[in-house]
């Protein structure tokens, strides 16, 4: 059915990821297919790490977890370098989908307060506009 999923990450609120990151790796053991692990960040030191490449290492890492404590077959990451995560996210994540070629993301979301009836949230606007299936995870 699915070829390859894509689970968006924020690596500085991973304790918040727990049932989409389930979610994507059950999905990826019954259809026996890989899982990229996806993560944006700012070319600016940030609360995570201090540039890309240590990022990077980072979501390496976190990748390589998660293989082991979901077993998971086949991983892999992508970090990718936005000037400014807050306003380019929901366009790098569906960019990333496309170049990926990746036909499901599983994408975790947040209980919606005031704020998401006057801006859609960044699980919403992919849902909305992805060319690809979306399982957004609350």
């Amino acid at each position: 059915m699915y070829q390859r999923i894509m689970v968006p990450v924020d690596l500085a609120h991973v304790e918040q990821l727990d049932k989409a990151l389930t979610t994507g790796a059950d999905m990826a053991k019954l259809y026996q297919i890989p899982v990229c692990y996806v993560g944006v960040t700012a070319a600016l030191p940030g609360s995570v790490a201090h540039n890309p490449d240590e990022y990077d290492e980072l979501l390496r890492n976190f990748t390589q977890d998660q293989k082991e404590n979901q077993g998971l077959a086949e991983v892999s990451s992508m970090t990718i370098v936005s000037h400014d995560p807050a306003v380019d996210l929901d366009e790098k994540l569906m960019q990333a989908a496309q170049d990926l070629r990746a036909d499901l993301i599983v994408m975790a979301s947040h209980k919606p307060g005031l704020i998401e009836h006057i801006f859609a949230s960044n699980a919403g606007y992919v849902a909305s506009y992805s060319t690809v299936s979306v399982l957004v995870v609350r």
